[in-house]
This record gives C-alpha cells, structure tokens and sequence, in this order.
C-alpha cells in the first residue's frame, strides 16, 4: 500500500475516531456533563433576561443573581402548588372507590357483554356435545395403596421489626430526595456562573476550537444561540399551547382539577414522546374513578390523541424542522440515542444537543458528516437529484421535483440552473461507458416528455409584457418530421443540435423558450442534411442559426457543426450555445470568430441576445458576427 494511500485512509478514519473518543468520554463523564448540559440549556433561556438588565445600567452579577432569583422562587412556588393539588386528589380518590371497584368487577366478569354471551353459547355447545357421545368403557380398578402419614407441621416463624425512631424515619423521608436536590444545586451554580462569565467562556471556547479560525466559530456559536434559543422558545410557546386547550378541553368534559392536569401537560411535554402520554395518564385514570360510564374516559382519550396527533405530527415538525435545521427523522434517531447515553436527562437534552452538533457539522469541515446525516438541508443539488431519478427511472419523482423548482422559479431558469446540468451529467457518465443503454433511452425519453409538459407552463410571476400569439405549423425537410413555429415579427432562429440525443434534447429547450417570448423558432433534428435545409431559409436573410451542444466535449462537436454551416451557408450569421461552459470564454470563443458576441451558455442570456436582436429593428447583419474564422 502506497503512503499515499495510506494517508488518505488515516484522514478518512479520523472523524470517527474523534466522535469515538467524544461518545465515549460523554458517557464516562456523564455525571459531571448532565448538570453541565442543563445549565447551558437554562443560560439560553435566561441570559436575554440577564441582557435587558444590564440595558437597565444593573451591574452584571447582580442581574444574574435577580433573574435566578426569581426563575428559582417561580418554579417551586409552581411545584408546591401543583404538589398540594395532587395531595388534594389523592385524598378525594375514596370518594370514588365504588365506581373503581364496579369497573375492575366489570373487566374481571363482564357477565353481560357480548363476548361473555358468545362464551356461554359456545360453553353450552360443547356440553350438549359431551352428553351425546358414547360413555367410556369400564376399567379395572387400581389397587388401594397405604396413605403415607402426613408430616408433621412447619414452625411458624415470625419477623419483629424494631422499632422505628424519629431520626431514622425522618432519613427514611428525606432520603430519596437528597441526589435529585444535589444535581439541582450543581445546576444552579453552573447556570449562575455560565450567567456571570459568558464572555470569558465564551472566548475560552473559541481559543479552544481554533484561535486562528475566528470568523468561522464567532459564526457557529451565534448560530448555535440563535438556534438553540428559538427552540427552546418554541417549545415553551407549543407546550403551552398544549396545555391550555387540553386544560380547557378537560373542564368542557367535566374532569375534576381539570386546569391542573392541563398545566402538567404543558410541563411534562418538555420531556419528548413519553412526558405528554405520561400527563394524560392521569386525567384519564382519574376520568375512570370518577364517571360511572366509558364516555367520559373515552373523551379524555379522544382529545389527547387528537391533539398530539395534530402538535406532534404537524406543528412541531414545521416549526422546530424550520428554526433548528433537524430533520424530523434526526429528532426521533437522536432523541433514542441520547436517551440510551444518558438516559431520562438525555431524552430530555436531546434536541438541543443535537442542534450543536449539527451546527459544528456545519462549520467544520471534519464534521460535515452530521450536518448531512443530522440536518434538513437537502443534500443533493436539484439538478443532481433529478438526474438521480432519472437513472433509477422514476421520471414520476423527477418530475415533482422540477415541478417544486418551478414553485419558485421561471422556466428558463429551470432549464438554466437544473435541466442542461442534468443533461450534462448524463453526457459525462454516457462518455465514460457507466450509461447502459436502457437507462440511457429513458433518461433522455423522459426528459423529452418533461419538455413537452412544460409548453404551456406560466411562470409565477410573468413579464408586463406578453408575447404575442404564435401559430404552430409543421414542415417535412426528410425524417423526422420539423416543427416550425412563427411569430408575427422578428428574425427567425433555426436550432441545430451539434451532434447527439442530448444536444437536441438541449436545442427543443431553447426553442420553447424562444416560442414563449414570441420568436419563430425552427427546432431541427439530429443528423439533417444541411441542404435539406436551404428550402426553409427566407430571402431577406433574417433568419439565424443557434447551434446547440452540451458538455463534456461540446466545445468540439459545436466547431464541427460550425465549420460545416459556414461552409454551406456563409450570408447567415451564427450563434453557438455551450451550455453550462465554466472555463476560459475568451478562448472559447477564438475557436469560432472573432467577434465576441459569438458565444452564449445560457438560455437566458441566448432570450436576451435575441431580444436585443428584435428591439434593434430585425438587423441581424449589424447584430451578430457572419461565420468566419480567427
């Protein structure tokens, strides 16, 4: 293996030996890494608060400590009251123990439901079937054996627990609570200090990355701010949009503490999928103890399931798809991968988390493989993905693309900017043999009909001006049939495809194009004899060839055709359409003439020329170059 090669390997396995080592540290380092990541989550949420103090002339670290101070009080004083609410409907809950002990009786013998009425007649069935059959032949009796002695009793045993003491039991209570107060703790004073030192953090992370790439990580983290704070807001905006109607839809419905439930809904859905089941768990549990009937509960049922249906598969996934740049499908991957890393806190962190990495994939280029996996972007270039289509021959698919092209763009920047670069990547792989013939024919045949669609399209948004009315007729210079289209006034432009399928595929585009903005056009097929062709020339020579090629060898199949026509017709002038050409014009257009207007490698500016040709009073001997050589 040469060093080159080997070189090239080590570069390619880098990156995942760097998000390796990164996985494997976040996991071993999780219980320092989920405060950590908790508090940079709430110093989003709260440094604009912390901005608009210090606006007010408030010295930085005492805003700090009002906006904790606040945010904390704020939030237990939510917990104890939603905690005293629970206490309240827990110790209503005997009130209805009737009502829970008839429905557990009805789910333990539905005595009168239609199952337990089919069982009976299937019971009674089989019975009458067992009377009917023949009695069992008699057997010899066995012969009686001595019963053993039973044995003797086993000592009854019995556990005294010792008495429990005040201490112990009030270590008993607090205990639980201790780790759950001691990650809040760690929080805080994270979120405190993230609060107070945002600049020297913030300066310490970019030296970090890479003092030399300023520009570039000043960028990633205020897209990553912008980013991770407008989701976050959204989230608060959409769960609280959640809970107020489910609240709402409860009190309609006539559950008890029916704004309480609501409330938890909103609190719970900031833990994704599981968090809002978990929320209507309880208002539906409590439906059951409280109605007498199933309506009730099923209505309860019925509003969860409509509104997660329409938040959880509508609305989020526009708005956080939209402002995050995740990928619907990143959200669900990354939120399991998150969950089995960290797991609850990890669930939990999980979209914000991930809009980082996406963000770093973003802007650094070791890392663009998130940004492809993780985010919304499209990843193929219109023209690349109908091509792609097109060769797995799905001409239905490549046609909505274009179709959604079009949404936003006029047709001849369609052609421009997605259709001949399709077109030249199919002339590049067909050069090189990885075309087969099959896929070859229906590419192009596809393309073909596409064009065709298109003849009546209109643009979003046309031109003041329209075109006048132009009237199809058709004229037979040998085989294949030619269509001639005229206008009501203006030169007459023949287009010549230089050499193969796709050049004529090119040279049908240009001529629809040029028919919409009212030129007569004259799409000629591949391979005419140019004698054939002398008999649609006018006299008054104001006629012009458009030779037409696409690349990769355009260039030589367009001097060929060029040489040829101003051989056999040197009084008409010619324009040569390279499609797509990115090298040296210059010398390009030395290979033709030396007038410099020769040359055009867009539809577009082939529309313009041509209309600078008619506004100029249909000169086309002072417009364009006759055929000559430099």
């Amino acid at each position: 293996m040469t060093p080159s090669r080997t070189s090239a390997q080590n570069s390619s396995l880098r990156p995942l030996l760097v998000v390796t080592g990164v996985i494997a540290v976040m996991y071993l380092a999780r219980e320092v890494l989920i405060p950590f990541a908790f508090a940079l989550t709430l110093a989003f949420i709260l440094s604009p608060l912390v901005a608009s103090l210090q606006r007010m002339r408030l010295p930085r670290f005492l805003a700090v400590l009002l906006v904790m101070t606040i945010a904390t009080l704020a939030t237990a004083g939510i917990a104890w009251e939603v905690a005293n609410q629970l206490v309240v409907v827990v110790n209503d809950l005997p009130k209805y123990r009737q009502n829970i002990r008839n429905k557990i009786d009805a789910f333990r013998s539905p005595k009168q439901s239609v199952l337990a009425k089919a069982t009976e007649s299937v019971k009674e069935i089989s019975k009458d079937l067992t009377a009917a059959s023949p009695p069992p032949s008699p057997t010899t009796p066995a012969p009686r054996s001595r019963v053993a002695p039973a044995p003797p009793l086993p000592t009854k045993v019995e556990l005294v627990e010792p008495e429990i003491t005040g201490v112990a039991y009030l270590r008993a209570l607090v205990e639980p609570f201790l780790a759950p107060l001691a990650q809040i703790g760690v929080i805080l004073i994270f979120t405190v200090f993230m609060l107070a030192n945002r600049e020297d953090l913030r300066n310490r992370f970019i030296r970090l990355a890479g003092g030399g790439r300023l520009n570039v990580m000043t960028q990633a983290i205020d897209d990553a701010v912008q980013r991770v704070s407008k989701y976050l807001q959204l989230q608060f905006l959409i769960n609280g949009v959640f809970g107020a109607i489910f609240g709402a839809g409860l009190f309609f419905i006539g559950v008890p503490y029916a704004f309480l439930w609501g409330a938890l809904a909103g609190i719970f859905r900031i833990i994704p999928y599981i968090g809002a089941l978990a929320a209507a768990g309880l208002p539906f549990v409590l439906s059951l103890a409280v109605f007498d009937g199933w309506q009730q509960p099923v209505m309860v049922f019925t509003l969860y399931f409509v509104l997660e249906l329409i938040i959880g598969n509508f609305v989020e996934p526009l708005l956080y798809g939209a402002h995050t740049g995740i990928s619907s499908l990143a959200i669900l991957v990354t939120a399991v991968f998150w969950t089995v890393l960290w797991g609850l806190p990890g669930l939990v962190l999980s979209t914000p988390l991930t809009v980082c990495a996406v963000v770093l994939g973003r802007y650094v280029p070791q890392l663009g493989f998130l940004h492809i996996l993780l985010g919304e972007d499209p990843v193929l270039e219109p023209q690349e993905h109908v091509y792609q289509r097109l060769l797995a021959m799905d001409p239905q698919e490549a046609k909505s693309v274009t179709d959604e092209y079009l949404k936003t763009h006029p047709l001849v920047e369609l052609y421009d900017a997605v259709l001949l670069p399709a077109l030249a990547l199919a002339e590049q792989d067909r050069h090189k043999g990885d075309l087969d013939p099959a896929r070859e024919e229906s590419l192009f045949l596809s393309l073909s009909e596409m064009i065709a669609d298109y003849a009546e399209h209109q643009d979003v948004a046309p031109e003041t001006a329209e075109p006048e009315e132009a009237v199809v007729e058709s004229d037979r210079v040998a085989e294949p049939p030619v269509a001639v289209v005229r206008a009501a006034a203006g030169p007459r432009i023949l287009c010549f495809p230089a050499r193969d399928e796709a050049d004529a595929i090119s040279a049908a585009m240009l001529a629809q194009v040029l028919e919409r903005a009212g030129f007569s056009t004259i799409c000629l097929p591949i391979g005419v004899p140019l004698d054939d062709v002398k008999p649609l020339l006018r006299a008054d020579s104001e006629d012009v060839i458009c030779i037409c090629a696409v690349p990769p060898f355009a260039l030589a199949h367009s001097r060929t055709m060029f040489k040829q026509v101003a051989v056999r017709y040197p009084e008409i002038p010619v324009v040569v359409g390279i499609w797509g050409f990115t090298s040296d014009l210059n010398r390009a257009k030395a290979h033709f003439a030396q007038d410099a207007n020769m040359l055009i490698t867009t539809i577009s500016d082939a529309l313009k020329r041509f209309g600078e040709l008619r506004d100029a009073g249909h000169a086309p001997d002072s417009a364009l170059p006759k055929p000559s050589f430099g």
